[in-house]
C-alpha cells in the first residue's frame, strides 16, 4: 500500500513537473500577461451593448461568439456576467452565444491547448467554438422567440453609456497586444534560445516603450493587478490538478479509456462530450485532463473525441448548469445542455474524419 501511494506520487510530481519544464515560462507567462491586458485595457461595455436582440445578426453573434477573448479568461466569471446580461436586455441568442464561447475560446486555453495539445487541435478549438456558440446561439433564439419580447421593453428603458475620449492614439492598445502577442509566439517557437533571446528582449524594449510613454501610472498598475488576479485564480488550481492528474493515471493508465475514446466514432465522441458536459473541470486543466489522464498525447485518445470533450467541457458542468437554470429557467437550460452534447459530438466527429 504504502509502495502504490509512493508511487502515485512520484507520477504526480514528474507530471506536474514535466507541464512545468515545458510550458510555464514559454507560454502561460506571456498569457497571463496578454489575459490581464486585455481586462485592463479592453472596454467591456463596448461590447456588451451590442448583444440587443434588435442588434444586426452578424454583429450581436460575431461579438458574443469571440467576446471570451476580451471579457474573462476564466470560466468562474463567465456566469455571472451571462446574468448581467439577462439583466441588461440583452437577447437569448447572443446571450447563449457568450455563455457557450467565453470560456472556450479564451486566450489562456486556446494558447496552451495548441501548446501542449498540439496546433491543430488548438485551431480546430478556437474555429469549432466560435461556429457552434453562434449555431447554438440561433437556434436557442429560434426556439424561444417570444422571450426577447420583454427584453426590448428592457433595452428600450435602458439609458444610453456615457462616452469617454481616448487622450492616446488609437493603434497603441493594438500594438501593445501585438508585441506581447510577438513574445509569446517568439517563446514558443522551435528556435533556438540564441535567436529567441534578442527577439524577446527587443519586443519586450516596445511594450516598456509604449508603457511609460503612452500609458498613465494608473493603468499599468491595473494591468499588473488584472494579470496577477488572473494567476493567483487560475495557476494554483492548475498546478494542484496536474499533480492530482498524474497520481489518477499510475492507479488509471490512459489505456484504460482506450476502449471507449480511441476511435473516431460517434458513439465515442457523444460519450466523450457527455462526460464534458457533467464534470467540472476549473480553467485550463481541460488540457491536462485530455493530455495526460484520458491519454491524447500518448496517443491512447483520438483526436475527434478529445476535441468532442474540449468543445463541451470547459463551457458547461453539472454545476454550471444548475445556475443556468436559476437565471433562465429548466426548460431553456435542458434544450442548450442538449444542443451542446449534440453539437460538440458532431464538431468532434467532423474533425476526426478531416485528421484521418
Amino acid at each position: 500500500m504504502i509502495d502504490l501511494f509512493i508511487g502515485s506520487l512520484m507520477m504526480g510530481w514528474t507530471t506536474l513537473a514535466e507541464y512545468l519544464a515545458e510550458h510555464v515560462v514559454t507560454c502561460l507567462i506571456p498569457a497571463f500577461f496578454i489575459a490581464g491586458g486585455i481586462a485592463a485595457f479592453i472596454r467591456k461595455d463596448a461590447i456588451l451593448k451590442y448583444f440587443s436582440p434588435d442588434a444586426p445578426k452578424k454583429i450581436a453573434y460575431g461579438i458574443a461568439s469571440v467576446s471570451g477573448t476580451v471579457l474573462a479568461v476564466c470560466s468562474c466569471t463567465i456566469l455571472p456576467m451571462f446574468a448581467g446580461l439577462f439583466k441588461r436586455g440583452s437577447g437569448i441568442g447572443p446571450a447563449i452565444t457568450f455563455v457557450y464561447a467565453g470560456p472556450a475560446i479564451n486566450i489562456l486555453a486556446i494558447v496552451y491547448t495548441a501548446k501542449v495539445l498540439g496546433f491543430d487541435l488548438g485551431l480546430a478549438r478556437a474555429a469549432f467554438a466560435i461556429i457552434l456558440a453562434i449555431a447554438i446561439g440561433l437556434i436557442m433564439a429560434a426556439l424561444f422567440r417570444s422571450d426577447d419580447d420583454a427584453t426590448r421593453k428592457k433595452m428600450a428603458a435602458m439609458p444610453p453609456a456615457p462616452a469617454s475620449e481616448e487622450e492616446r492614439p488609437r493603434w497603441i492598445v493594438p500594438l501593445f497586444f501585438i508585441l506581447l502577442i510577438g513574445i509569446l509566439i517568439t517563446g514558443t517557437a522551435q528556435i533556438d534560445w540564441m535567436i529567441k533571446f534578442p527577439i524577446i528582449y527587443a519586443l519586450t524594449l516596445g511594450v516598456a516603450y509604449l508603457l511609460i510613454y503612452f500609458f498613465q501610472r494608473d493603468e499599468v498598475t491595473e494591468w499588473g493587478w488584472e494579470t496577477w488576479d488572473l494567476t493567483k485564480k487560475i495557476f494554483p488550481i492548475l498546478l494542484i490538478g496536474t499533480f492530482a492528474l498524474g497520481m489518477l493515471a499510475f492507479f488509471l493508465p490512459p489505456e484504460t479509456f482506450a476502449p471507449f475514446f480511441g476511435t473516431n466514432t460517434l458513439q465515442s465522441n457523444l460519450l466523450a462530450s457527455f462526460v464534458g458536459t457533467i464534470l467540472y473541470m476549473p480553467t485550463l486543466l481541460e488540457v491536462p485532463v485530455i493530455g495526460t489522464t484520458f491519454g491524447y498525447t500518448s496517443g491512447v485518445m483520438a483526436g475527434g473525441p478529445a476535441l468532442a470533450l474540449l468543445l463541451s467541457g470547459p463551457s458547461v458542468s453539472l454545476p454550471s448548469l444548475l445556475v443556468i437554470s436559476r437565471i433562465m429557467g429548466m426548460k431553456k437550460t435542458i434544450v442548450y445542455a442538449i444542443l451542446v452534447i449534440v453539437f460538440s459530438a458532431l464538431a468532434g466527429f467532423i474533425y476526426g474524419l478531416i485528421i484521418g
